[in-house]
């Protein structure tokens, strides 16, 4: 499954120089992957409430390759690499038109209301395969 989600640089995204600060890509990537959820119908708040799980981000291995500045039209592609009863891998980029500024990839697991690793819930690996 892949998304696209489109992203306008603003001037709080920036650096005193217009460059988009390094560690707003990674805000950009999550709201990427929140409409990326919603959009397959998966309500995290039901999720937490009904199955006792919430997302949690394990790693991310980031390349940055160029900057986005200021005003810039951005968009980031979302793509599952990776599903597996208790994770799953991401892989998302960030481009300008066709040129990839920012590339990620992002390991997603599941915790319950204690902190403990638990396993995805069935229908949601079930939409991902």
């Amino acid at each position: 499954m892949s998304h696209k989600f489109p992203i306008r640089v603003y001037y709080e995204d920036t650096d005193m120089g217009g460059i988009v600060y390094h560690a707003n890509y990674l805000k950009f990537i999550e709201r990427a992957r929140s409409d990326w959820v919603r959009q397959m119908g998966i309500d995290q708040n039901e999720m937490r409430d009904q199955d006792g799980v919430v997302f949690a981000v394990r790693r991310i291995e980031a390349d940055y390759n160029a900057s986005a500045k200021f005003d810039d039209e951005l968009e980031v592609q979302t793509s599952t690499t990776a599903v597996t009863g208790a994770r799953l891998v991401l892989d998302q980029q960030v481009y300008r038109g066709e040129e990839l500024l920012f590339s990620a990839m992002v390991t997603i697991v599941c915790i319950g209301e204690t902190g403990q690793p638990a396993r995805l819930p069935a229908n949601i690996r079930q939409q991902l395969h």
